[in-house]
């Protein structure tokens, strides 16, 4: 497809809106779906960590 200035590549033809929200949606949904696995992993390490030092008191 051949647009003939920038803003004309932005708006696709009258569907820019949808397009581009598209586009976003689906980046914000893959950053998401890369960093809570992130996060819980961090907390998942903390607690477990926790629960072995607990342990070993009470042993």
């Amino acid at each position: 497809m051949y647009f003939e200035s920038f803003s004309e590549f932005l708006n696709m033809g009258g569907h820019g809106l949808y397009v581009w929200m598209a586009y976003g949606l689906s980046a914000v949904l893959l950053a998401i779906n890369v960093v809570l696995p992130i996060m819980h992993k961090g907390q998942l390490v903390k607690e477990q960590a926790r629960k072995l030092r607990r342990e070993q008191k009470t042993s």
